[in-house]
């Protein structure tokens, strides 16, 4: 159930200035922004709906802050970021980032918060993040289930002309739900950006029973090479002694494995591409 909150005028009506602040200092009632109240600790939720309260009736949860709320929030943002009408003056708080739109859209409500709906929220990140972070965005969009394929191409037609609309189509066009991480389909988009094939996310590897043995975050089934982006996990012991077993596995069947980093993936993105093709051929 979510915590009641009040602004100063709604208090107002019932309590005076001298009342409300006597009840402040003895914590029957909380401050959990300026000009919004509680009489319960609030969580992270009540700070958005305490800052809701302070905004045009409009405004809804936008871009990087309606992504997490549907799921797909794979692009690290401490911002709150909402969505006006283009002709509702901007307001100016502390932390917070405004976006003005011509596209009517009306909000949905996720855990009780007003947000742009899900394939709305997804386009316009691919829109405007960099290319790099925006097929993440997509993929993540899709293997959430908050959208479909069709979602994003129907809200597509929403958007022509805006900026940006060119390298969200193309990107659409790419999005793959079976992605599991950010690095991985930035790797992905690095290779078909490198003129290689697009290798197939999550692929799995069977053995000669046909039984599915082990999962390649990146793969080119027909010519046995697979990718594999070592992050923070990879230094865990267990996680080590089973990746070495695997690799041997993988050796031995004839798959060319070829791991990178974040170093490889965020400095030298040609030494990927380099790397792949001359596996590949």
């Amino acid at each position: 159930m979510a915590t009641q909150l009040w602004r100063t005028d709604a208090l107002m009506r019932t309590l005076t200035v001298r009342r409300i602040r006597t009840r402040l200092g003895r914590e029957e009632l909380l401050r959990v922004r300026r000009g919004v109240y509680t009489a319960h600790p609030s969580d992270d939720d009540d700070e958005l709906r305490a800052l809701l309260l302070r905004l045009p009736s409009a405004a809804m949860l936008a871009r990087q802050s309606a992504a997490r709320r549907h799921g797909f929030g794979v692009l690290r943002d401490d911002l709150v970021h909402i969505q006006l009408p283009a002709d509702v003056p901007k307001p100016r708080l502390p932390g917070l980032v405004v976006h003005h739109t011509v596209v009517p859209v009306r909000p949905v409500l996720v855990g009780g918060l007003p947000c742009v709906p899900a394939a709305r929220c997804a386009v316009d990140l691919a829109r405007a993040v960099r290319r790099i972070d925006a097929l993440p965005v997509l993929d993540a969009a899709l293997r959430s289930g908050a959208v479909t394929q069709e979602d994003l191409l129907a809200e597509l037609t929403t958007h022509r002309a805006l900026r940006g609309i060119r390298q969200a189509r193309e990107l659409v066009s790419l999005a793959d739900g079976r992605a599991e991480c950010r690095q991985e389909s930035q790797i992905r988009l690095i290779l078909i950006d490198g003129r290689l094939p697009s290798p197939e996310p999550q692929m799995w590897v069977y053995d000669r029973q046909g039984i599915p043995l082990y999962r390649l975050d990146l793969g080119y089934r027909e010519r046995r090479v697979g990718i594999e982006y070592d992050g923070l996990s990879h230094l865990d012991r267990n996680r080590l002694r089973y990746d070495r077993e695997r690799l041997n596995w993988l050796d031995a069947n004839g798959w060319r494995m070829r791991y990178f980093t974040d170093r490889d993936l965020y400095r030298r993105p040609q030494y990927i591409t380099a790397t792949i093709r001359a596996a590949l051929s």
